[in-house]
């Protein structure tokens, strides 16, 4: 996260009070209240039916707030059309005017705000410069790759200068080797205005690979807000540390605990080590430089643990083998009930 000095005089915090969204008697966002520092990088984490689209879209002035309010600096927005917001908002898929060529598809918004002709064409000029578009202004979208369409829609939201820009699964549309790329660009692009990106994503790895606050929302409710690496390793609920993945949650009695896949240690049924609990190997995964290895306890209580792949390969399992399963304590991280 930016420190305050390295943040532009147009970055402003972002606040949610309470934010409720209700279409009829379904709550969709139920009472969000949520700040983000200027110049932050917050991923909204979630799966499909969340919330948390619905939450960026009353952010942005696209929906409707039932109960609430969105402040933007010392500006309560809730009844702001979008464009007087200082926000700006890149749609999942980009939402292009394939008639306009590229730099009369940045230079849009300035023409509907009454900025002059030459002005605005200069002003997207620069703007294509900055997300090295500058070869392909004259090409109409069409005639783009999904990551170049991406880097318009791109200059096309940060050439009105917005205090917070707002980004729905941006990078869904993309293959996988191109995302990994993109999302790197986003990130610098960040970095380079100083202000907040609230970008929403289903995508654990996305999320911590951008975030530098995530939200992990689920059935229209708040889970955890945290950095990527607090989020993972500390995860609050059971319903976090199976949804980001990597954890297994184990229930004793009444109370419930995560332990990373990567934490368990697996042995010899004869040779296993105090504490230890027998379990049954399901599967076995091959994933390059790591092995996943499902187990199942006595008990039902499905397992996973991760190896590195010099580890299997030292004492190898198959499907069918019984083996000991153990952690150690500290690695334990208790869930809220």
């Amino acid at each position: 996260m930016r420190s305050e000095c390295q943040v532009p005089s147009a970055a402003a915090d972002l606040e949610l009070a309470a934010v409720t969204k209700a279409y009829g008697d379904t709550v969709a966002v139920d009472r969000v209240s949520l700040k983000v520092p200027a110049g932050t990088y917050c991923c909204l984490l979630g799966p499909s039916g969340c919330g948390k689209s619905s939450t960026l879209r009353m952010v942005a002035g696209h929906e409707f707030i039932s109960d609430g309010d969105v402040m933007i600096g010392n500006t309560i927005v809730n009844d702001l059309p979008p464009a007087r917001r200082g926000t700006a908002m890149m749609f999942q898929n980009y939402a292009l005017f394939p008639h306009l060529d590229v730099r009369e598809n940045v230079a849009f918004a300035l023409k509907m705000a009454g900025t002059a002709k030459e002005e605005r064409l200069k002003r997207a000029d620069a703007m294509l410069a900055m997300v090295d578009m500058s070869a392909y202004a004259s090409r109409l979208p069409a005639q783009l790759s999904g990551g170049q369409q991406q880097r318009v829609a791109l200059a096309r939201a940060l050439i009105t200068n917005p205090t917070v820009l707002l980004l729905d699964e941006p990078l869904s549309a993309l293959d996988p080797f191109l995302r990994i790329r993109m999302r790197a660009e986003l990130k610098r692009y960040q970095r380079e205005f100083g202000i907040s990106f609230v970008h929403v994503t289903h995508s654990q790895e996305e999320a911590m690979a951008l975030a530098d606050m995530v939200v992990v929302m689920n059935d229209g409710r708040i889970e955890q807000v945290g950095t990527p690496r607090e989020v993972f390793n500390a995860p609050r609920t059971r319903f976090v540390a199976q949804f980001m993945g990597g954890h297994n949650v184990v229930t004793e009695g009444a109370s419930a605990y995560a332990v990373r896949a990567d934490k368990l240690r697996l042995s010899p049924l004869g040779d296993a080590e105090a504490g230890s609990s027998p379990a049954t190997v399901s599967d076995v995964e091959y994933q390059g430089m790591t092995i996943h290895v499902a187990l199942k306890r006595p008990d039902g209580t499905d397992l996973l643990a991760t190896l590195p792949e010099h580890e299997f390969d030292r004492a190898p399992v198959a499907v069918g083998d019984t083996v000991g399963v153990a952690w150690h304590p500290h690695d334990r991280h208790e869930l809220a009930a």
